[in-house]
């Protein structure tokens, strides 16, 4: 039951959508032709920032830099592993001048970041999980780039490949859950990478398409409490009969971008005292 679903304090970083816009395509779910309400954005992303907040997590602000439209998906900026920062080197030239803009914040906070060699993604495709990071392929984030994470980490880097244009980003994909589950929607993967999860996570809450079509699964848990698409009613469901308590949070003028509440939050774990 959710009584014995502990939740971790959490420390976010985010970035407002001041210049939030679609002026290129490079995925599915981008259009030009296809407008964004600014004003109805900002809205939803400061009721994403009210919702961490009032749920105790520490949220700190990235300034927005004109002519990055997609700065706000903060979770591509890099991965935070015991106070390691490993930055993005971005697929697409659009999204590439990103990168300085959050190594400069970075600095700013004392942290020290290790430069990508390969194309990588941060957290869209390197997703922390406990003794572990499981890492997507396929259309973003290289291979190479898992070799460096395990590298500089030294933590295991389990590789999975993504399938399904879709789904290019593996936090689009699955969510974890706590330090030893996770969500995912199978379809998303290739069937190998499918038969890993299915060895490494045989308990794992199992996503509908419909689920991972409405962001369901670009979702942020804290143990307790998930914070969730309120399109993915069907995942919710089978969450709160897991113990875990959602946190419906619309996020949809974003997916106009392709992105959700995960990728609008970056995590920094912080090292271990």
């Amino acid at each position: 039951m959710a009584e014995n679903r502990v939740p971790r304090r959490r420390r976010f970083v985010v970035c407002e959508p001041r210049h939030f816009a679609v002026q290129y395509a490079i995925n599915p779910w981008m259009s030009t032709g296809r407008p964004v309400d600014v004003i109805r954005a900002l809205d939803q992303w400061q009721a994403l920032v009210d919702a961490y907040r009032a749920h105790g997590h520490t949220v700190d602000t990235v300034a927005p830099v004109p002519g990055l439209p997609d700065m706000v998906f903060a979770a591509n900026c890099a991965v935070v592993v015991e106070g390691r920062v490993f930055g993005s080197r971005f697929h697409a030239p659009e999204r590439r001048g990103e990168s300085v803009a959050y190594e400069t914040w970075f600095k700013s906070e004392g942290f020290e970041v290790q430069h990508p060699e390969a194309v990588c993604e941060g957290e869209g495709d390197l997703v922390p999980a406990g003794r572990w990071i499981l890492a997507g392929t396929g259309f973003r984030t290289t291979p190479e780039a898992h070799r460096e994470a395990q590298e500089f980490f030294g933590v295991p880097v389990v590789s999975l490949t993504l399938v399904d244009p879709y789904f290019y980003h593996l936090d689009t994909a699955l969510f974890v859950l706590d330090e030893e589950n996770v969500a995912y929607y199978p379809g998303a993967f290739s069937p190998g990478s499918r038969e890993v999860l299915e060895r490494l996570y045989p308990d794992a809450v199992i996503a509908t398409r419909e689920d991972a079509v409405a962001f369901g699964l670009n979702s942020v848990s804290d143990g307790r409490h998930v914070f969730i698409a309120p399109g993915a009613g069907e995942l919710a469901d089978r969450l709160s009969g897991r113990g875990y308590v959602p946190v419906p949070v619309d996020l949809s003028e974003f997916h106009k971008a392709g992105g959700g509440i995960k990728c609008c939050t970056q995590e920094i774990r912080e090292a271990r005292s």
